[in-house]
């Protein structure tokens, strides 16, 4: 990155952060009808498109396709075993996810279990601290995209985000994005939004939309806490609708998950996939009227 692209990078952040901050600040008005922000039609059409399924699914008592469509079957527990991918796996078949969320060394196992099913995998890059450096995280994407990996969760370096220093920041971004987009993959960047203030997630949230990701994305479920409606409004009002936003930490439930779709998220990264999926068909499940208990760990994520 030369001076100039540095500078418009900063220009875009400070210009990103002015606007956001202006919003959240009172529900000032919008521009396009004068209405307070938060009432403004174009923002409750967008946050209507992203839960029509939800809403759909409502009015009609629901098909499994729609909420399990937008769940990422995640088990990331440093200890799963190979038994505890394959059924993992076997779950997403049959509930059709949209991927499984594995940890690399899973990557290859995972895509050979699901080929043909239409359920991708997930690999998470620089996790969970997003400490490492770029070229380790260039290296890591491009290795489970070789394993099979359709779409790439990484974290990133957030002391240097914290320092200020935002040429790293971006260029660490970028590290992943640019071999997603080689290979048709899609990016999602995890902006651990539990360590920052409002202001460094928004600034987060822009470096990953000029980094050209794909998704933002809350928390590792690693960190000190997982994803809150207040964060997905937030990451949703900065990145606006074009890019999907990706709530992960603590979604145990298809309460959590209505909450997280009517804030902005696009996809939601669940342990507890399974029991949302038949909570919200209402399915009588064995044993009871209610679904099993979440999966214990780090923050059920």
């Amino acid at each position: 990155m030369n001076q100039q692209e540095l500078a418009r990078l900063i220009q875009i952040v400070t210009e990103e952060v002015l606007a956001a901050a202006g919003q959240l600040q009172g529900g000032g008005a919008c521009a396009c009808h004068s209405v307070l922000y938060e009432c403004c039609p174009d923002r409750l059409q967008g946050v209507l498109q992203a839960g029509a399924t939800r809403l759909g699914l409502h009015a009609t008592g629901g098909s499994t396709g729609a909420v399990s469509s937008m769940i990422d079957h995640t088990l990331l527990k440093p200890d799963a075993t190979r038994q505890d991918v394959e059924k993992l796996c076997r779950e997403a078949a049959e509930f059709h996810f949209a991927t499984v969320c594995v940890n690399p060394t899973w990557v290859a196992f995972a895509a050979s279990r699901l080929r043909g099913t239409g359920v991708g995998v997930t690999s998470v890059v620089g996790f969970p601290l997003g400490a490492t450096t770029p070229d380790v995280k260039h290296y890591e994407t491009r290795r489970a995209i070789f394993d099979g990996a359709a779409e790439i969760d990484m974290v990133i370096n957030v002391g240097a985000l914290k320092s200020g220093d935002l040429r790293v920041v971006e260029r660490d971004i970028e590290a992943v994005t640019a071999p997603c987009r080689d290979s048709g993959v899609v990016s999602k960047v995890i902006i651990e939004a539990a360590l920052l203030t409002d202001e460094e997630k928004m600034t987060a949230c822009t470096l990953a939309k000029a980094a050209g990701a794909n998704f933002v994305k809350t928390s590792t479920g690693f960190g000190p806490g997982g994803a809150t409606v207040s964060d997905i409004m937030l990451m949703r009002r900065v990145v606006g609708e074009e890019m999907g936003v990706k709530a992960a930490g603590g979604v145990r439930d298809y309460e959590g998950l209505k909450a997280m779709v009517a804030a902005g998220a696009t996809r939601v990264g669940a342990s507890a996939g399974v029991k949302i999926v038949q909570e919200s068909q209402g399915r009588a499940l064995p044993g009871g009227d209610s679904a099993p208990p979440a999966p214990t760990g780090p923050r059920s994520y």
